[in-house]
């Protein structure tokens, strides 16, 4: 059954051990968030829990015992849909669409995209983290329940 009202699920990637004000401004009054790796620092993890509720996956620059803790694939479900999350797209276990995924949300290459494909939107939010070569600081809004499919929208942080 769908939301009563549209939950919004902020999307962030390759924070590397920044937490920018322009990020917390962007998640203020998010229903959850979902961090596709490349987090870099638990503390990090902290500071996001504190926010709304949590999720993430390890990236490949996020080491030591607390990002071994990690998934390097999870599943979640929100407001009835399942979205999958994973660093590296070539690490993306099964098939989403035979899985009932909704949304595959990735990170890794730092540049925001959107897609659908086989039925399936895959979702990279960017980076919200330092610049990368001349590529936007970006983070993206999952809204699930409004009519139709769920929507999302990239802001630029900076």
């Amino acid at each position: 059954m769908p939301p009563q009202t549209p939950l919004r699920v902020a999307l962030v990637s390759d924070t590397h051990n920044l937490v920018r004000p322009e990020l917390q401004r962007f998640l203020e009054g998010c229903d959850a968030i979902v961090h596709a790796g490349d987090i870099c620092h638990p503390d990090v993890l902290d500071t996001l829990a504190a926010i709304a509720p949590f999720t993430a996956v390890r990236g490949n620059n996020d080491r030591g015992a607390w990002a071994d803790a990690l998934p390097v694939q999870t599943v979640l479900e929100i407001g009835g849909l399942k979205i999958a999350v994973v660093h590296e797209l070539p690490d993306l276990q099964g098939d989403p669409a035979q899985a009932g995924i909704a949304v595959v949300v990735s990170g890794h290459s730092h540049k925001p995209s959107c897609t659908t494909r086989d039925g399936v939107l895959y979702v990279n939010p960017g980076s919200a983290g330092p610049r990368r070569f001349k590529l936007p600081v970006t983070a993206a809004m999952l809204t699930i329940g409004n009519p139709g499919a769920p929507s999302v929208e990239h802001t630029h942080l900076i």
